[in-house]
């Protein structure tokens, strides 16, 4: 929950900080260059947990990873509260991707070991977990915002710092009492090749480095420059699991399955992403957001989403339960996310060209509750049939490149966001709404093929 709570928090008044004026507390980035920013941040965090996997199943173990991943994240938001300008940005946000990935990646294994597979606590264990996520979610960007809007970013900052460091003190007394299987290490790596891997660390920093002395990486290309990365990554990852003679025809069969269900996945990130990143400068210029003579802040929108992910994650959860086997197949999930997702823009058209504060604040909920229907029916399908169709020598490989979806549409939204006029609206939401209509729509058209792919997984 502090986690999330530290996450959201932070990233609710992010884009505001970058492009604000200096005299209103900000770093008078352009915009469009700030959202990009975004954009490859939380593209950069789905990437980190493939390091943060790997370091839990070749070194460390999950639940080390998880400890020393939120010390990171603490020490990020303590840069962005008290490191000035750029420099307090860039180091703050860099240490932030880092944790937030290394945890992301472990969390929920953790939380795994806490019961046997078949133990009926189980479910209202993750249940627990989950409402926590959404908890923090919802309650970061009220404080945060509030502060931020009162006596500066740097204090929201804080916040989100002084956050993680209450879930790291109950989380330090609590950790001793986790089975040991929290802390065994799937897949150790021999330690021969410790050498090697520091030397593959080592050298991928200094490219980095040297990209950004040279000029070859900078803020007005770092979310195109994310963009490639994580195709290049998710490319090779599907060459070395396709191509790998360890797994059956069946295995092969599956893994092209899911090839369909990553093409939406990306298309669909890339439209609910723009919360952090267009949907922050509508509700800046757009929204109207008095209520009785009082001026909400910008980022307490999305504190709107987690409400109702709370609220409709169980009537979905239920309605699947009661369908059973009649219940939509994955690949129609999917399909149907896409749309949902495409009509949740299409949804902007009635109130675009409006001058500033001239939407609605009940029109945002509306379309937000649009936005999270979209969300619950393709993201908890997501990872359930991610697992299911991975070959069982590439299991951890297969989640990989889930989160790569993931990560290539969260960058594709920063970049996307470039286009993104509020005196010209009315382009943007009917080009993009309609895209992740058509993707959605063409699954659903091929769900037979894939389905006949994926080789009795539904």
């Amino acid at each position: 929950m502090w986690e999330r709570f530290s996450f959201y928090g932070m990233q609710g008044i992010l884009l505001l900080y970058m492009y604000f004026s200096v005299s209103d507390g900000g770093l008078g980035i352009d915009r469009e260059i700030a959202t990009g920013i975004v954009g490859a941040y939380g593209g950069s965090v789905y990437l980190a947990t493939i390091l943060g996997a790997w370091l839990a199943d070749r070194i460390l173990g999950s639940e080390r990873v998880l400890f020393y991943s939120a010390i990171v994240i603490m020490a990020g938001h303590i840069a962005l509260a008290v490191l000035p300008n750029v420099w307090g940005l860039g180091v703050g946000l860099v240490l932030v991707a880092l944790g937030s990935g290394g945890l992301k990646a472990n969390a929920t294994a953790v939380v795994g070991t806490l019961y046997a597979a078949k133990d009926p606590r189980r479910d209202a264990g993750f249940s627990l977990f989950y409402l926590g996520i959404n908890l923090g979610a919802f309650l970061g960007p009220l404080i945060t915002g509030w502060l931020q809007d009162n006596v500066g970013f740097h204090w929201g900052f804080g916040a989100a710092a002084l956050g993680m460091a209450i879930g790291l003190t109950q989380y330090s007394f609590g950790r001793k009492n986790l089975p040991p299987a929290s802390r065994v290490v799937a897949n150790p790596l021999p330690r021969n090749r410790y050498a090697a891997a520091a030397g593959i660390g080592l050298a991928g920093i200094a490219v980095v480095v040297l990209g950004v002395v040279t000029g070859v990486i900078q803020p007005a290309n770092l979310a195109g420059i994310v963009i490639v990365v994580t195709l290049a990554a998710a490319i090779a990852y599907f060459i070395v699991i396709i191509g790998s003679q360890h797994i059956t025809a069946v295995d092969r069969s599956r893994v092209f399955g899911f090839i369909p269900l990553f093409i939406v996945n990306v298309g669909f990130w890339s439209l609910y992403q723009q919360q952090f990143t267009v949907l922050t400068v509508y509700s800046d210029e757009r929204l109207d957001r008095t209520i009785f003579g009082w001026t909400m802040p910008i980022s307490w929108v999305n504190s709107i989403n987690p409400v109702f992910v709370i609220i409709l994650s169980g009537v979905f959860a239920a309605i699947w339960t009661k369908l059973g086997d009649r219940a939509p197949s994955a690949p129609t999930k999917f399909g149907l996310g896409a749309i949902i997702m495409g009509i949740a823009f299409l949804l902007f058209l009635p109130f675009s060209g409006g001058g500033e504060n001239s939407t609605p604040l009940i029109a945002i909920v509306g379309i937000l509750l649009v936005f999270t229907i979209a969300e619950l029916f393709i993201s908890p399908p997501g990872l359930s049939v991610t697992t299911k169709l991975a070959p069982e020598r590439f299991h951890t490989q297969m989640v990989s490149l889930y989160f790569l979806s993931v990560a290539l549409g969260t960058a594709i939204a920063g970049w996307l966001a470039q286009f993104y006029n509020p005196d010209d609206e009315v382009p943007y939401f009917t080009i993009l709404g309609l895209i992740a209509i058509a993707l959605g729509i063409a699954l659903i058209l091929s769900v037979k093929p894939v389905l006949a792919l994926m080789k009795g997984v539904r």
